[in-house]
């Protein structure tokens, strides 16, 4: 479980395809403090530390992930969002994020404003019912709001300190992001169907 504040950024040093399986090595600040076995979110992709070394840690993906998230499209050099699990004795400072991307969205629109910035993000519109406006969003695991929502777009607004110590300095118009609902979004929807 996570709150999307992201806590580092990783930088990908090395790749290895075995199979359908994609292995990546992430060299981070943040590496030194894990151990094998733990949980951490890769732009909002909750992996598994299988291995780590100094500066750095191993992860895997397997078909799964890597058919449902921008991981595939991953190259040497790549900056990702990082975060460690969050602990019950602390703040949520963001919103309750699994870890569990729902799907990709493209980005369509940035917008540089005098000290912010606006990205607009198309999704598939089969997920429509779970984007609200001013609700909560996952984008690379970072914990966003959404505004001007449409059938299928959202907006969210940059501030400086989230631009500079996140991978949303490198998104372009065209860029794959990973998306994940708010979870009570989905329980929501699932109760709806379910007693319709």
């Amino acid at each position: 479980m996570f709150t999307g504040i992201i806590e580092n950024l990783g930088l990908i040093e090395a790749i290895e395809i075995k199979g359908t399986n994609a292995t990546f090595w992430v060299a981070s600040p943040l590496s030194n403090e894990l151990k094998v076995d733990q949980s951490l979110s890769h732009n909002g992709v909750c992996l598994t530390v299988e291995e780590v070394k100094v500066g750095a840690h191993r992860v895997t993906a397997i078909a799964e992930t890597l058919k449902k998230t921008n991981l595939g499209a991953w190259q040497v050099g790549t900056l990702i969002n990082l975060e460690r699990c969050m602990q019950l004795n602390g703040r949520l400072d963001g919103h309750i994020v699994q870890g569990h991307v729902d799907a990709t969205a493209t980005c369509i629109k940035k917008v540089a404003l005098e000290g912010s910035w606006e990205y607009t993000f198309q999704f598939q519109e089969q997920f429509t019912s779970l984007v609200i406006e001013k609700g909560s969003i996952s984008v690379n695991g970072i914990s966003l709001t959404c505004f001007n929502v449409t059938a299928n777009s959202f907006t969210v607004a940059i501030i400086p300190y989230t631009f500079e110590h996140t991978n949303m300095k490198q998104f372009e118009e065209g860029d794959l992001i990973n998306i994940e609902f708010d979870i009570i979004g989905k329980y929501v929807q699932r109760m709806t169907q379910l007693n319709s």
